[in-house]
């Protein structure tokens, strides 16, 4: 209920920095200059909640201190016992203010509002392991129509039989990276694959990639750094397959990454999608390697990021679905396969939100 010493000093040089700021926004200097105006103001607004919550708690704990004051000094039995109830009653209060306090401290993902680049391919298990692939994608595109997100088509590859050897895709929309981060890693499926003629059950893993959409002033590519192919598209046929070189094939030179984009009739509109795709596969790249030294900090973040890591299963013989990293088995299989996967998703967040709650002192 009693916010520590320690995090009562960083509350007070927080507000002071608050107030510093919201005289520093009316000089005519920082109004003048427009980059020093514009950072100001966001560091203004993100510092605002953390304000605004702790001078709720400071409001609640003078009445609290005041009621403590009653009980232990008034005669009258009747104001004793109101003074209790009201006590009783902002002890409650005090304890929600400080966990929201704390909350409004945790430091925020940069990358939480960006759209996403999202790749599946299939891993362990064959023809099997490609089919599950392909309701993966159709999973994340259920879950996407749910909550209002686009999805474009950027590399789709697959099999004879129409499951996925690389799927690669983006999903644009408001908080899409902040849901999807979670994604990435092994999913692993086990059921009865069709052509089991014993009826056996198998086991197969498909490997997902979920990377944030880099924005230009994140990555900056030097053209001399890129080699551009154009190909003719490949796929099971139609009257734009195999006709032009609309395909792009883009190498990043110093790390070797390729992405391909033939979704398009548009070598331009290609272009565009595969560089996107190109950033943000760099990014994600550069970032991975400066993370690494972190990698105590990454275990706190339940073990999203790491795509060698087993994160779920899919059992299908009992319709269940099991996130490895936070323990949590849904009976709803059928569900999380059309996309109702926000059960699941805000156990996630609040095991990420738990753990660094943890060391917020």
């Amino acid at each position: 209920m009693k916010i520590s010493e320690a995090l009562l000093i960083k509350l007070e040089k927080i507000e002071a920095r608050y107030n510093e700021i919201g005289g520093l926004l009316s000089t005519a200097e920082i109004i003048a200059d427009q980059d020093k105006f514009r950072a100001l103001s966001k560091e203004h607004s993100d510092l605002s909640p953390i304000v605004e919550k702790y001078g709720e708690y400071t409001k609640h704990r003078r009445d609290f201190d005041d009621c403590e004051q009653i009980m232990s000094t008034e005669t009258d039995m009747d104001l004793r016992n109101l003074a209790k109830q009201e006590a009783d009653a902002l002890r409650t209060v005090l304890d929600k203010d400080v966990e929201e306090i704390k909350i409004s401290l945790l430091p925020k993902d940069p990358n939480e509002d960006n759209n996403v680049i999202m790749e599946i391919r299939a891993g362990a298990g064959g023809d099997e392991a490609a089919l599950f692939g392909t309701e993966l994608m159709r999973m994340y595109r259920h879950y996407a129509d749910a909550n209002r997100w686009k999805v474009e088509e950027v590399n789709m590859n697959f099999t004879e039989l129409g499951g996925a050897k690389e799927l690669v895709f983006m999903i644009t929309g408001k908080g899409v990276y902040g849901k999807l981060k979670f994604e990435s890693g092994v999913h692993r499926v086990q059921r009865v694959p069709e052509t089991e003629s014993q009826g056996r059950v198998h086991t197969s893993t498909v490997t997902v990639a979920v990377l944030p959409e880099a924005r230009d002033v994140e990555v900056n590519l030097n053209e001399n750094d890129i080699k551009v192919d154009t190909y003719r598209s490949g796929g099971a046929g139609g009257q734009h397959v195999n006709k032009t070189e609309s395909a792009i094939r883009m190498t990043h030179l110093p790390t070797g990454i390729v992405v391909e984009c033939q979704d398009e009739r548009s070598q331009i509109k290609n272009r565009e999608k595969a560089l996107k795709v190109l950033k943000s596969r760099v990014y994600d790249f550069y970032q991975s390697q400066a993370q690494k030294e972190y990698a105590e900090n990454r275990r706190a973040q339940v073990g999203t990021g790491d795509r060698s890591e087993r994160i779920r299963t899919y059992n299908f013989p009992q319709g269940r679905v099991s996130d490895h990293r936070i323990g949590l088995t849904l009976y709803s299989l059928d569900k999380f396969m059309l996309g109702e996967m926000d059960e699941m998703i805000s156990a996630l967040q609040i095991a990420v939100q738990n753990k660094m709650l943890e060391n917020i002192e």
